[in-house]
């Protein structure tokens, strides 16, 4: 997947906060209470952090691990902005 600025926080997920759990796609669907169909879509852009899918997150990493939901459902709208910026589909 292209990398944009910002990215997806999907990619985060992804490249930063699975590795750093030591967690399989699956192992951290099953954790957030998703499938993991839903997560991978997540994961690959196709699907962006809705408001549900942050508060799993602030559920799921905790707020003192950067899981505040806030933070997360952010960086979705900055990524949505920052396309919509640039003529792309969000």
């Amino acid at each position: 997947m292209t990398m944009y600025n910002p990215p997806h926080p999907g990619e985060i997920l992804r490249d930063d906060v699975l590795p750093a759990l030591d967690l399989s796609v699956t192992a951290a669907a099953r954790e957030l209470g998703v499938t993991r169909a839903a997560l991978s879509r997540v994961l690959h852009g196709h699907a962006g952090i809705s408001p549900e899918m942050a508060l799993r997150i602030e559920r799921w990493l905790g707020v003192e691990r950067g899981g505040r939901a806030e933070v997360w459902a952010g960086m979705q709208l900055d990524y949505d902005l920052w396309r919509a910026r640039q003529g792309k589909a969000a």
